[in-house]
């Protein structure tokens, strides 16, 4: 028997079924990912979060011109005016939660309302720290009042009920569609595992 028969009989053996490994269980793979790489990924929810601020501040910018464009602001009714507005701002703002929560459960793959929760935290304390700021350093340092955005028709010197109404809508509003957004994105990622099983 020659050398190179020898070898040839070798490379056999060792391509045989019997000697190879058996293919990990999927499950315990997917366990281990998990494990790895899940919990909070504040990298995700940061950029969650720009999509968020980005997304709201276009739309807030199409909802103003508008509104402007077909005269909402010269109208007579400012109450229904008011409210309407107040209701296109709530959608506004939910639809940019969704893109956020979505966006960092699509980045961080795992747990996604997590993510869409980190998110909707960041907002959260950036808009406390900026009022915070405004409060604490003086009117020409309140960053919320100098972006001349849209309003909610609540008289910010005094916290009524109609305001406290708005406030907890605004904040349940976004939570819900930032941890939706979150569940969305991170739900890719199964479809994904799901070809591959």
């Amino acid at each position: 028997m020659s050398t190179r028969e020898t070898t040839g009989s070798r490379t056999a053996e060792r391509a045989t079924p019997e000697r190879r490994t058996a293919a990990p269980d999927l499950d315990e793979v997917r366990r281990r990912q998990r494990e790895e790489y899940g919990g909070l990924s504040w990298g995700s929810a940061f950029f969650g979060w720009l999509v968020a601020v980005g997304v709201a501040t276009l739309l807030i910018a199409l909802l103003s011109a508008a509104g402007a464009a077909v005269g909402l602001t010269d109208t007579d009714d400012a109450g229904t005016i008011g409210i309407l507005g107040g209701i296109l701002l709530l959608a506004v703002l939910a639809v940019a939660y969704y893109a956020g929560g979505y966006v960092a459960g699509r980045m961080a793959r795992f747990n996604g309302p997590r993510q869409g929760l980190a998110v909707w935290l960041l907002g959260l304390i950036v808009t406390v720290l900026l009022a915070l700021a405004g409060v604490l350093l003086g009117a020409e340092y309140n960053v919320l009042s100098g972006l001349n955005l849209p309003r909610i028709p609540v008289d910010e010197g005094a916290l009524t009920t109609g305001g406290l109404f708005v406030l907890a809508a605004v904040l349940v509003g976004t939570l819900l569609a930032a941890l939706a957004g979150g569940k969305a994105g991170s739900h890719y990622h199964r479809k994904v595992d799901r070809v591959g099983d």
